[in-house]
């Protein structure tokens, strides 16, 4: 219900709440980071794809996480521009929670693919010999089906519990999507219950995730330990730099979010974070594995010498 006690039927976001002059630059600066995201993460899809020194597990990993990069800015880019062109964007109770659900199963794919991609490292650093044998395109597939699996069901049920809630407080929503804090702002009925599984639950997925990642991780740094050269420690800890470096900048922003409860939020910190994770992030990521990965970097270099050629001829 809304504040005259009628049921709700849509929410209206309210975006930034900027002068004009400065709504309209956001809207350029956002655009530029979409095109950049779809075409950062499409290109990089293609090169791992289309490169046979990049046909192992890794960088079929890689690939899925340039999907979900897409797929996850896909899902609040859009809505952000029009909300940004229009001052404010009207949007149904159930275009609403279907962006919730998918912005949900997206963000924690991604959880559970870099811990999927930590573990991938681990065998490759700790167990080279038995690489290829631990990583067949069978094993490969059942792990990122499980990373989804584990997504859909933490979605469904955040998805519920969010939307199960009855909103009559207002149906003004002063966020540039359909999130969790200022939806639950907006609630009528009581939240605490559904507000701990929800809490519960991202803490599971960020818990289980982080704990995977830190324990592969530190099985790596013994064995890069262990390597008697300074250059062989070097080319091994350089296969795991960029794959630290999207780790620290995915958690960071989500633990902030996420895991502080509802408890004196400021929204407007909110949208400058939710920002970097839907916005920034997916952008960055193809950047991260290509200007500290040395097999993309010529694999890069290869496609774009063909492309020359190919133009010439």
């Amino acid at each position: 219900m809304a504040e005259n006690g009628t049921v709700v039927t849509e929410f209206i976001l309210m975006g930034f709440q900027l002068r004009t002059e400065l709504q309209m630059s956001l809207f350029f600066v956002f655009l530029i980071f979409y095109l950049l995201t779809i075409g950062g993460n499409l290109g990089m899809i293609l090169l791992i794809q289309n490169d046979p020194h990049l046909q192992t597990p890794m960088y079929f990993f890689l690939s899925h996480l340039s999907f979900l990069d897409i797929c996850y800015s896909s899902v609040i880019l859009p809505q952000l521009l029009k909300t940004l062109g229009t001052d404010k964007t009207i949007i149904t109770y159930e275009c609403c929670a279907t962006q919730f659900f998918f912005f949900t199963l997206y963000a924690s794919t991604e959880c559970f693919l870099l811990a999927v991609m930590a573990y991938d490292r681990y065998v490759a650093v700790c167990n080279p010999l038995l690489y290829a044998t631990a990583m067949t395109p069978q094993i490969r597939l059942g792990l990122v089906a499980g990373a989804y699996t584990g997504a859909l069901v933490n979605s469904v049920i955040r998805t519920g519990c969010t939307f199960s809630l009855s909103f009559c407080k207002s149906n003004h929503v002063d966020f540039f999507f359909c999130d969790l804090p200022p939806l639950l702002k907006l609630a009528c009925s009581e939240t605490k219950p559904r507000e701990l599984v929800i809490y519960l639950l991202a803490f599971l997925v960020i818990t289980i995730s982080i704990s995977v990642i830190l324990v592969s991780y530190l099985f790596i740094i013994r064995a890069i330990l262990r390597i008697r050269t300074a250059g062989g420690k070097a080319k091994t800890f350089s296969t795991c730099a960029s794959h630290m470096t999207a780790v620290a900048l995915f958690f960071g922003t989500l633990i902030f979010m996420y895991l502080k409860g509802n408890m004196g939020r400021s929204l407007g910190k909110d949208k400058i974070v939710s920002v970097f994770y839907t916005a920034v992030i997916p952008m960055l990521n193809p950047m991260v594995y290509s200007f500290r990965n040395k097999e993309v970097k010529e694999a890069l270099k290869k496609a774009l010498n063909r492309m020359k050629v190919s133009q010439i001829q």
